[in-house]
């Protein structure tokens, strides 16, 4: 199996989906953020592993100490994840941060600076000129 097929892509999907719904409605860890979200799932062509990007809401402390929970309650996940989709195996999860949206703001906040500089030098350039 191809790591891109079309039965991969169909796994990565359902696997994120109840990647999601075990976090948000089982786990119970204080250490987990309520504003977790899982961004993308990559499970191996073999089924042996899978790498879970997460993307929370918060302080890099809240970020730390989410990912923290979520290793340590790999192991209740995993049993939740065959219990409920039927995969020949179970992937071992490896939690990763995934700051892209924020990295994403910060550089469209960045862009939006540049062009309400360039505009103000352009109002002033105007103005002398006239």
């Amino acid at each position: 199996m191809r790591k891109n097929s079309i039965k991969n892509t169909r796994i990565n999907g359902e696997v994120q989906k109840e990647l999601s719904t075990i976090i948000r409605n089982e786990i119970k860890d204080p250490r987990i953020h309520p504003m977790t979200s899982v961004m993308a799932v990559e499970v191996a062509p073999d089924l042996k592993t899978c790498k879970a990007y997460i993307s929370v809401l918060g302080e890099k402390e809240a970020k730390e100490a989410t990912i923290k929970g979520l290793n340590s309650a790999e192991g209740y996940i995993r049993r939740q994840l065959a219990k409920n989709l039927n995969l020949r195996n179970t992937p071992e999860i490896r939690f990763i941060l995934d700051e892209s949206i924020e990295y994403g703001v910060n550089m469209s906040k960045l862009i939006d600076d540049v062009t309400k500089k360039d505009n103000s030098h352009r109002q002033v350039k105007e103005q002398e000129e006239n």
